[in-house]
């Protein structure tokens, strides 16, 4: 086999899409220099300790280990058969157009390794700078091993950086479609495993022999309780438990403790989704252990564990596991799940679950149509005051959380203003992927800081509306972060002031020729759903989000809320002050001529005198702690 580096050769001319009609001539050439060239044992499994199959049938599998010292993530490829030749690499969001790839193939006599890109039509280019490193390929009896190295940042404009949070990769087998795998976190922290407690126990969720539906997604539910009178434990570890030969399938697994006001939860295995399943399982909805394909074992830090069992802790837990079956094979059987380790040696402190971003509320909405529209949600300075303990709180770990419109979410802490330190961030956030990721570094959060979680949408593909809520169709904004000593605080959230919202329905109706029914009757979705979603509207929009008063959600777990009140926009960016309002400042708010801009300052007018509609004011309370389980 030759590298690319080594001899000049044109990368074979295709497109991504086409590729299944290749290379019929080159097949026995090819696996004899292969199999001649190639011979010798395969590399140990603790030099990558990170694995995910990338092809449903088992055909590929990929590990990797991250050397942050060189800047660099080394692959291994294991191709069980070989048949054509291999695509593999990263694009944006999975797509197959503008990506960045490894190709091996063969010109009927070498084999060949290079470095690789295709453009905004799919036609394959070899590149003229190669960051794909071949350093070997050995055959062992499993298949073939193919090891290659790639940096982080190669200052190629055509390769994709390398970066923490969610990286989307595509393989393509020549002669076979070329197929994209959702999602995985390549850049793991180095992590040191800490000294886990002699009396250390594990408990296995698991859902019992279950038939995978022949349909290419899934989520199961399944109902699990523990002992009666289970006393306080630490959980400090929990891992994955996947069905051997489910591995391509098993794509993500949750573990949540159901709400003690209810004595008793109904048993149920099936599909989450179904009419059949019991309506009091959407009051399961507190994460104990969350595990997405590719993810190791979780370890709590040495200083901490998450509590359950005990008085006031409920038995019952819910299994929730997302099947992803996209060659919808048949009578597939599984019994999958986690398994928790605990110990009844408690830790000094109890680990703590917060909830950041935005209010579950549908006062918060995305237009159709958008490329990258942004919400934010702010745990605010006064919150973080009343409620966390003057040596604060430290942050370990963290699951980002939107439903199908997300495309990126980012947490910052700010303080005094200033933002200090990003949290965790994913700037190709997928929401088929999710895991509960352990931080590089603790962050550490004091009273009087901020936690801005902001999100970016895309709703190309929708004719109307996106409002906040439960539903699938529906969005979230959430960071859920895992922080120590557990503190009474559990949501620090925000939406925009309801009143100011009843405003911009009340503009969209003056400067529109369409009216938008302002009945107290008709709820907030339906409102939106009746905008025309002109630029002014789009604009006008963009500003109430970006600059009026927002509603403050700072609860404890018993839904009671810390006294804040309303607030003003907490601003990490230059601002002035007026009076007590603190405003951003902005040549045109409304960004979009001197209409938008007049129509901003009619809104903002009022100050804050505005008050919501009757069919408003449902959306201020605050939501109470049992609220439905949200949907992945």
């Amino acid at each position: 086999m030759q590298s690319s580096r080594s001899k000049p050769c044109s990368c074979p001319s295709l497109k991504l899409r086409e590729v299944a009609s290749m290379y019929f001539t080159l097949v026995a050439a090819f696996l004899v220099i292969l199999v001649v060239a190639l011979q010798g044992s395969a590399p140990r499994q603790s030099d990558f300790p990170y694995k995910v199959p990338l092809d449903p049938q088992g055909l590929l599998e990929l590990s990797w280990n991250v050397s942050y010292p060189e800047q660099a993530v080394h692959f291994q490829l294991l191709i069980r058969e070989l048949h054509f030749g291999l695509l593999f690499g990263m694009s944006d969001r999975g797509e197959f157009e503008n990506a960045d790839l490894a190709v091996l193939w063969s010109d009927g006599h070498n084999s060949y390794f290079g470095d690789a890109w295709s453009d905004a039509k799919g036609q394959l280019h070899m590149d003229s700078q190669q960051d794909y490193q071949l350093l070997g390929a050995r055959r062992a009896p499993e298949g073939l091993y193919l090891l290659f190295r790639r940096a982080f940042s190669t200052c190629d404009p055509k390769d994709y950086l390398i970066e923490d949070g969610t990286v989307h990769l595509i393989y393509g087998i020549l002669e076979k479609p070329v197929h994209s795998l959702q999602a995985i976190n390549l850049l793991k922290p180095n992590i040191s495993i800490p000294q886990l407690p002699r009396d250390m126990k594990s408990m296995e969720i698991t859902a019992p022999d279950v038939v995978i539906p022949s349909q290419e997604t899934t989520y199961w539910c399944y109902m699990a309780e523990l002992p009666e009178g289970f006393p306080k434990h630490h959980i400090i570890m929990y891992e994955p438990v996947v069905t051997a030969g489910n591995e391509a399938l098993v794509h993500h697994m949750e573990v949540f403790q159901c709400a003690a006001d209810f004595d008793s939860f109904p048993h149920y295995n099936g599909p989450c989704d179904s009419k059949m399943k019991p309506e009091r399982l959407n009051y399961c909805r507190h994460v104990l252990a969350a595990w997405a394909m590719g993810a190791q074992a979780f370890y709590y830090p040495e200083e901490a564990g998450l509590a359950f069992g005990g008085p006031g802790s409920s038995r019952y837990l819910r299994l929730e596991i997302h099947y992803h079956n996209p060659l919808v094979f048949k009578g597939r059987r599984d019994s999958s799940g986690i398994r928790l380790y605990y110990t009844a040696t408690l830790r000094p402190y109890d680990a703590g679950i917060m909830e950041l971003g935005l209010v579950y509320t549908p006062v918060m909405a995305i237009p159709p149509g958008e490329d990258s529209f942004i919400l934010t949600g702010y745990c605010t300075d006064k919150c973080t005051q009343l409620a966390l303990p003057s040596a604060g709180i430290r942050i370990f770990a963290s699951q980002l959380h939107t439903h199908l419109a997300g495309r990126k979410v980012v947490t910052v802490l700010a303080r005094h203003g200033r933002e200090r330190q990003v949290v965790n961030a994913d700037s190709h956030y997928s929401p088929h992927f999710q895991e509960i990721r352990m931080l590089k570094e603790v962050v550490a959060v004091f009273p009087g800081d901020e936690l801005i979680t902001t999100c970016t949408y895309n709703t190309e593909d929708r004719s109307r509306a996106t409002v906040g809520g439960f539903g699938i169709l529906e969005e979230m904004c959430v960071n859920y972060v895992h922080y120590y000593p557990q503190t009474q605080l559990e949501l620090c959230k925000s939406a925009v002031d309801p009143g100011y919202l009843h405003r911009y329905f009340n503009l969209v109706n003056r400067f529109n020729d369409e009216e938008v029914c302002m009945c107290p009757q008709v709820s907030v979705p339906q409102q939106f759903y009746s905008i025309p979603w002109n630029s002014f509207n789009r604009d006008v929009l963009r500003s109430l989000y970006g600059f009026a008063p927002i509603s403050v959600h700072c609860n404890k777990s018993s839904a009671v809320r810390f006294p804040v009140g309303a607030a003003s926009l907490p601003c990490t960016i230059p601002r002035c002050k007026v009076g007590s309002v603190l405003l951003r400042t902005h040549p045109n708010p409304a960004g979009s001529g001197q209409g938008a801009g007049a129509a901003w300052k009619s809104l903002m007018s009022a100050g804050h005198r505005a008050q919501p509609s009757p069919g408003l004011s449902q959306y201020i309370r605050s939501p109470p702690w049992m609220v439905p389980a949200r949907s992945n």
